[in-house]
């Protein structure tokens, strides 16, 4: 489990394709604190850590995972936001944040407002994913709370410590970022819907 506060920008060094999955080499300052087999979200995607080299390590992402996310899309040189797995009896900064993508958006809109920005991003409604105002989403791994909500965008606003800290400073309209909606949401939208076809 994670929060969505993310840790650190950290660059991908390598990706090497074996067969249907790939093996990305990540360059950390956190890898001396890492283990194999210890949980690390990549722009929000839960992956294990299978080994540790210097200031190095490398997961694997599997053909389910680059089917539902866009971590396939990732090159040598991109940067990663990264958030090891919350402690038990510390503070939850962000939101419940599983690791689990829900689906991939598409950035539709980055406006400068002087002091913030907001980015609005595009996603398929079919999926039965929702927004709602002042609800939380976590894009790319980091929380943030819905400015705007319609049935197939929404908007957050972004604070000068955020869009330097995280990806949101490389970000261009027609990028895909990886999507989980809040848990709380997803478990009241499945409800209702069982409730409406009974």
């Amino acid at each position: 489990m994670f929060t969505g506060i993310i840790e650190e920008l950290a660059l991908v060094t390598n990706i090497v394709k074996d067969e249907e999955n790939i093996h990305l080499t990540i360059k950390s300052t956190i890898t001396n604190e890492l283990k194999i087999d210890q949980s690390v979200a990549h722009n929000g995607v839960c992956l294990t850590v299978v080994s540790v080299n210097g200031d190095e390590y490398v997961v694997t992402a599997i053909k389910e995972t680059l089917d539902k996310t866009a971590l396939g899309s990732l090159k040598a040189g991109d940067e990663i936001n990264l958030e090891r797995a919350m402690k038990m009896g510390t503070r939850l900064d962000g939101h419940i944040v599983q690791g689990h993508i829900d689906q991939t958006g598409v950035c539709k809109g980055i406006v400068d407002e002087h002091g913030s920005w907001r980015f609005t991003f595009a996603y398929d409604p079919a999926k039965s994913n929702v927004t709602i105002e002042k609800g939380s989403i976590t894009i790319d791994g980091t929380s943030l709370t819905v400015v705007d909500s319609k049935l197939d965008e929404f908007s957050v606003a972004i604070i000068p410590y955020t869009f330097e800290h995280t990806r949101f400073k490389n970000y261009k309209i027609g990028d895909v970022v990886n999507l989980e909606f809040d848990v709380i949401g997803k478990y009241v939208s499945r409800l209702m819907e069982l409730r409406k076809n009974n």
